[in-house]
């Protein structure tokens, strides 16, 4: 007994050891296979009877290629089939920026320890999870589509040269035309275990999501995409149906390979088919047909735009693992610690606060992963009262999307919390949302009162309901009420960068010029040029306000693996180097939290950490009393 005993404890040290060591830069898409994958696509496409647009790109989100058959629809129409007026229904989208954004979904929201689609999307961003069953919260990434958006600021964007010709910047994270799509038809795309990008299809005409849980689709988009991940398709403990979450196992795919119309290895060559059953599309500000095919860039150098520290920054942690930074063209980090353009943290406050965080992620037991004995894989971003990033790092295989949603929750815990935040959404022209939060909680002064807002908390009252997943109640004020609420048609997140999306998608059909690399119509700060939500609101837990006492100073985002894990590695990471800090820095005060406000008898929450959240030590309640 004691011998067995010995030997599992060995083979969970060595599997964990395996799984959060150091690594290598990973595999990445050639041109061949890339052209391997739309030809498979097609084939199956041709077996249905369906005319479809491919897209593939790379882990970082560079587009690889577009593939559209002739007599594809070139336009596809928003729907949520709830009936609902408003938002983004009925909008009509080109079929190419369709299947980028599902191609973009399946790459960024999995990674080497989860295989995630864009099924598994729509199941985690719904009025409720799952979907169907009422009386239960909303789903864990409530409001994830509305990230990676094309007005972030942090994405980097393809670009034309000009006159010497097309440029293509490979550094990553690249913008989705749609932020993240809900449309079954995307898929991840794997090479021994390593995710190297992601293919998305449409070929209904209709950019949707999945409505009912409750039984298994045939859906040709999706199937589409089954042929083309053919010998690139994640290993099976990874994918999506062996993760759960909530005490939910999470949806891969619908049909699988014995529900394809034509075996992939019948497909015929790219080369066949090229300029025979279709053609390479250009898509201005993703893709140039005539530079061909690409090939992806490999996760982890720095022509990615993603490469592990030195070890001198932020040092090492569990199993010798170092931090991830993202880095420019000349291989230099984007985002060094840095003193906030406010003056209220200096860049040694920055570096132990990205310390504690980091160090926490490593000691944590992963939530959305396998194997279950890995580490916590998150971006961590911090962010000033301005909402300049003062440091952005991620553990190695953080999923893609965490690094634009962890720099959303840092301004987002951040703006909520400022003193200014009543009168930049009145400047911006939402007063309307400030007053409707003030008479929901009966306090006229919030928004403007120094009230510490997580990010929790305001996912509290952006939802259709309230409290969240009491169907029939009130929606909360940040939110359409639930008959006028869809995925696509939110409130307040969606009104804030409506704008930019409809500028974008003009500018792909050469209406007009792009959106500004930054979003919404807030007021532009002094000290960096740009709004505080430059990259858009998120309303998901993962991100606490810094203080210094009573005074705000920053705030801190992170996601990846788990919303009470990003909550905990928010909150704890920054108590911590508070301690170590000793200058005052930390989370906000107890008394002025919001969790001490409620409305129609429930009162907000602030964090909400994992119970025994630890690999290597059996502590419980690690937030608790802190």
């Amino acid at each position: 007994m004691l011998i067995r005993h010995w030997i599992q404890a060995f083979v969970s040290t060595f599997i964990a050891a395996v799984a959060t060591g150091p690594v290598a830069a990973e595999s990445a898409l050639t041109a061949a296979e890339v052209g391997q994958i739309i030809a498979q696509a097609v084939n199956e496409a041709q077996g249905r009877g369906a005319l479809a647009t491919i897209a593939a790109v790379d882990r970082v989100g560079n587009v690889l290629g577009v593939f559209q058959m002739t007599g594809a629809a070139a336009n596809a129409t928003i729907s949520s089939g709830r009936n609902v007026v408003g938002g983004l229904e009925a909008a009509a989208v080109p079929s190419t920026l369709a299947a980028i954004a599902k191609a973009i979904t399946g790459a960024y929201i999995s990674s080497r320890g989860n295989a995630f689609t864009t099924r598994t999307a729509s199941q985690i961003v719904q009025q409720n999870f799952n979907v169907g069953e009422t009386f239960q919260p909303g789903g864990p990434l409530f409001g994830v589509q509305f990230s990676q958006l094309p007005c972030s600021d942090l994405a980097v964007r393809f670009f034309d040269g000009g006159a010497g010709g097309i440029v293509n910047a490979t550094l990553g994270p690249k913008r989705s035309p749609l932020g993240l799509s809900a449309d079954p038809g995307g898929l991840p795309l794997y090479k021994a275990g390593d995710l190297v990008g992601g293919i998305g299809v449409i070929s209904d005409s209709l950019y949707s999501l999945d409505p009912v849980i409750t039984n298994f689709d045939t859906d040709a988009d999706e199937l589409i995409a089954v042929g083309g991940q053919s010998g690139f398709a994640p290993p099976n403990d990874i994918k999506a149906n062996f993760i759960s979450a909530g005490g939910r196992t999470l949806r891969y795919i619908d049909r699988g390979p014995e529900a394809l119309a034509r075996n992939p290895a019948t497909a015929t060559a790219f080369g066949g088919i090229n300029g025979v059953v279709g053609v390479l599309a250009n898509v201005t500000g993703y893709f140039t047909a005539g530079g061909g095919i690409l090939a992806g860039r490999q996760y982890g150098t720095a022509a990615s735009g993603y490469r592990l520290e030195d070890g001198t920054t932020y040092g090492t942690f569990r199993n010798g693992n170092r931090a991830m930074i993202l880095v420019d063209g000349a291989d230099t980090n984007r985002f060094p610690p840095a003193v906030g353009s406010d003056g209220l943290l200096s860049a040694a406050e920055v570096t132990r606060i990205m310390i504690g965080a980091l160090a926490v992620a490593y000691a944590g037991r992963a939530q959305i992963r396998r194997p279950l004995s890995d580490n916590i894989h998150v971006t961590i971003s911090i962010v000033d009262t301005n909402g300049k990033i003062l440091a952005l790092a991620r553990t190695f295989d953080g999923p893609v999307f965490g690094t634009d949603v962890s720099l959303q929750k840092a301004r987002s815990a951040m703006f909520f919390s400022n003193l200014n935040a009543a009168a930049d959404f009145t400047a911006g022209g939402h007063g309307a949302r400030v007053a409707q939060v003030r008479t929901f909680f009966g306090i006229p002064t919030l928004l403007a009162d120094g009230i510490a807002w997580g990010n929790r908390s305001i996912g509290n009252i952006a939802r259709p309901y309230y409290p969240d997943g009491i169907n029939g109640n009130p929606n909360g004020p940040l939110s359409n009420p639930e008959s006028a609420w869809s995925p696509f048609s939110v409130g307040l997140q969606l009104e804030l960068v409506s704008a930019n999306i409809l500028t974008h998608l003009g500018f792909v059909a050469g209406l007009n010029a792009d959106t500004p690399s930054r979003c919404t119509a807030l007021p532009l700060q002094v000290a960096t040029g740009a709004p505080r939500l430059a990259n858009g609101l998120q309303i998901f837990a993962g991100g606490v306000p810094i203080f210094r006492g009573n005074t705000q100073v920053g705030g801190i985002g992170i996601s990846g693996d788990g919303i009470d894990q990003d909550d905990m590695v928010a909150f704890l990471g920054l108590h911590n180097a508070g301690v170590a800090l000793a200058t005052g820095v930390s989370n906000a005060p107890k008394g002025i939290r919001a969790d001490n406000i409620s409305a129609f008898g429930a009162r907000l929450r602030y964090v909400n950490c994992p119970f025994a959240p630890f690999i290597d030590t059996s502590a419980q309640n690690v937030c608790a009393g802190k």
